[in-house]
């Protein structure tokens, strides 16, 4: 072999091994960032999940059972965060999932955003709680954004036992939400905020879009869900399930 063709012959294993290294390193950047979503949508199904127990557990300041079990997709927004110096602003992450047949569906990941101006200062942590009502509701908030107080009809959920006789005007609302800040836990006319699908997170921990985890006929099987985000439909599952 001559010296031209010993070069070429070294260019292209320079070049093989180059690729062999990109395509290892690429292999693992990509599972090392599989694996922390994976970890991220666990924590977020983990937080929505206590928050729901910790309030369903206060029985006399709890969502009543009667309406959990009309509701058609439940939303918990753990933590979110509203601060501001005379023009504010929230923002936070949750789940949501819509009931099935045999239970609740995997949890769809989605932001929160919204914005005030007024008199304001400082910044606080607030849960957010929503009860979607019909099927109307959950299709809305399947665009690609959603403004509550825009689209749908919301209006502040009642509490407590004695929330019965007050459930009757609450009938035409499309949403209940409630709010949990510093212990204190009540229905909230939550109006001026934007739901989104963080599809960017579905695609990476289910492959699939909010819309495709929540509608059709292949919703994904307790079984099928990633281990770690099972702790919210199994949540939801112990305080509503349908027969």
């Amino acid at each position: 072999m001559n010296r031209f063709g010993r070069n070429t012959h070294f260019i292209l294993l320079s070049v093989l091994f180059t690729l062999a290294l990109s395509t290892t390193a690429f292999s693992q950047t990509s599972r090392e960032r599989n694996a922390k979503k994976s970890r991220a949508a666990a924590a977020q199904s983990d937080k929505a999940a206590r928050v729901f127990s910790q309030i369903m557990a206060t029985r006399e300041k709890s969502i009543p059972h009667d309406l959990l079990d009309r509701a058609e997709a439940v939303a918990v927004f753990p933590g979110v965060i509203k601060a501001g110096f005379i023009v504010g602003g929230r923002g936070g992450s949750g789940v949501i999932s819509r009931r099935v047949a045999n239970g609740w569906s995997a949890p769809a990941f989605f932001d929160l955003a919204g914005g005030s101006i007024g008199l304001q200062i400082g910044a606080s942590s607030t849960d957010f709680i929503l009860l979607f009502m019909n099927e109307n509701a959950v299709d809305s908030l399947l665009g690609d954004k959603f403004e509550i107080g825009g689209e749908g009809s919301v209006a502040a959920g009642p509490v407590g036992r004695s929330a019965s006789a007050s459930t009757d005007v609450k009938l035409n609302a499309q949403i209940l939400s409630y709010s949990r800040s510093r212990g204190a836990f009540a229905g909230l006319e939550l109006k001026g905020v934007v739901i989104k699908p963080d599809n960017e997170d579905n695609l990476q921990v289910y492959g699939m879009t909010a819309r495709d985890i929540l509608t059709g006929t292949n919703k994904i099987s307790m079984s099928q869900m990633p281990e770690g985000v099972r702790i919210f439909p199994e949540t939801l599952a112990r305080y509503s399930r349908r027969r």
